[in-house]
């Protein structure tokens, strides 16, 4: 049986920032289901729901060596149906609020590293691979390349090092390797060194058996100078160690005909429910009742994600008989752009400034169009999770946008949305009109609904190539 340790920073529904969170706590379940026997361990946060808590299991604690000093992990065991573990430690997790950011986060993630490698001993486990989740867990692929290697029964020991985003990459400084417990001979342009710092993403792309990322176009994207950000030259030296697997998301989470959080259920042979889910959403965030495209964003507010383009077109985007909806938090300055467009124009736009999964949940469901027009996205899950409810996507060509929406062809009636090329907001508009004229074409949109609906991205896919990627490494 294929044995894994998947390492993350974050756990869905436990702890969840962004779509690493979601990978971590779907991924696992997919390979579980598939005969896997994976274990999964992150960091007990202290935002983590008491009755994840309170229902918890105590393992064990013991000593992590931190340079001169020593901290102390213990560990729960969740009752989830994965074999989950979260690592406790007060001083650097469960005594702060928020999961990053934090001027010591170099050392509290080195410490989650080695206590997460620890806890094998703790928990009478020898995986086949240590799956390590972005930069917090990069030095991970170091421990077990250059020191699990020597000894047994650790020795065969294998990492898969999956970058979920490049953007961020755990940049600290040089005297962060005494706390690793690695000497100056790491700190080398062939190893961790990276401008005169050290990153922990680097440790995981130079040192882990094989790298992943988690769209096929990011994998290509990365190893370009305008993606890559200063380590595309690393990446193209282990390009024949470097795949992209698309996620996926979890579709008995997202089934409009069982989701409770929408107004009213409905299937993709009968799509009537979705305009009484449009008509009560307007009902509840105050706009006028009316049958126009409603577009949606569902983001966090920052450049990476386009906001800047909506911001620099919204006069024209305004000047159109349609509703924009947008729901996230982010950058203040487009969090208070947006209150103030809502303020200006409430019978066009309804800006909720916050995170709430329950109205993400009716907002995809009810709108007409979602608009995730990225500079860069890895892979992008809200696109799947419109489509999971037939709301056709509006994105531009890149990362795991490419992957995923195809655009609609009149000829040929195949194309799950609609796209744009050219990161300027004419180009993000010309897509947006594009999607609005076939809006009232209905034999044309009934058709790129459907195909929308029926598009299907599961884990179970991508489950079943992680584990072809699993056992190429086990060979190799």
């Amino acid at each position: 049986m294929l044995k894994i340790l998947f390492v993350s920073s974050e756990v869905s529904p436990y702890a969840k920032s962004g779509g690493l969170g979601d990978v971590a706590g779907s991924l696992p379940k997919a390979l579980k289901s598939m005969g896997v026997d994976v274990r999964v361990v992150f960091p007990k946060y202290k935002n983590i729901k008491p009755e994840y808590i309170d229902s918890a299991k105590y393992i064990d604690s013991y000593k992590v060596k931190l340079e001169w000093r020593e901290q102390s992990a213990s560990v729960y065991q969740l009752a989830s149906e994965v074999p989950t573990y979260v690592i406790e430690n007060d001083y650097y997790f469960s005594g702060r609020d928020g999961y990053y950011g934090y001027g010591d986060d170099g050392e509290r993630f080195t410490f989650f590293c080695k206590a997460a490698l620890d806890l094998l001993n703790v928990i009478d486990f020898v995986p086949d691979v240590v799956h390590c989740n972005d930069w917090q867990t990069g030095p991970i692929a170091v421990y077990v390349k250059d020191y699990y290697s020597r000894y047994l029964p650790l020795s065969n020991v294998k990492s898969l090092f999956t970058i979920h985003n490049l953007q961020y990459q755990g940049i600290c400084g040089r005297d962060i390797l005494g706390l690793m417990g690695l000497n100056d001979g790491y700190f080398t342009s062939d190893k961790l060194e990276f401008n005169g710092m050290v990153s922990f993403m680097k440790a995981g792309i130079v040192y882990a058996d094989a790298v992943s990322t988690v769209s096929r176009t990011y994998s290509y994207e990365i190893q370009t100078g305008q993606y890559g950000y200063g380590l595309d030259g690393m990446l193209r030296a282990r390009s024949n160690d470097l795949s992209g697997i698309v996620n996926g998301i979890d579709y008995s989470q997202d089934d409009p005909e069982t989701n409770k959080l929408i107004y009213k259920n409905f299937s993709k042979d009968d799509l009537s429910g979705k305009l009484e889910n449009k008509k009560m959403l307007q009902q509840e965030l105050g706009l006028p009742v009316k049958d126009v495209p409603v577009i949606s964003i569902i983001s966090r507010l920052v450049d990476q994600k386009g906001i800047n383009l909506v911001i620099d077109s919204i006069g024209e985007l305004l000047s159109k008989d349609i509703q924009l909806i947008v729901l996230g938090t982010g950058d203040g300055r487009y969090e208070y752009m947006f209150k103030e467009f809502a303020y200006r124009n409430p019978e066009k736009i309804s800006a909720n400034i916050m995170f709430d999964n329950a109205l993400a949940k009716k907002i995809y469901a009810a709108s007409d169009m979602f608009l995730m027009p990225s500079l860069f996205e890895p892979c992008g899950l809200g696109q799947l999770f419109a489509m999971s409810y037939g709301t056709v996507p509006i994105v531009r060509t890149t990362g795991g946008l490419v992957d995923t929406v195809q655009e609609y062809n009149y000829d040929t009636r195949e194309g799950n949305g609609f796209t744009f090329h050219d990161y300027i907001g004419s180009g993000m508009m010309w897509a947006v009109n594009n999607a609005i004229n076939t809006y009232y074409n209905p034999g044309h949109w009934d058709c790129v609904v459907r195909n929308a609906i029926n598009t299907r991205f599961s884990w179970e896919n991508s489950a079943k190539e992680y584990i072809e990627l699993y056992n190429k490494i086990i060979e190799k």
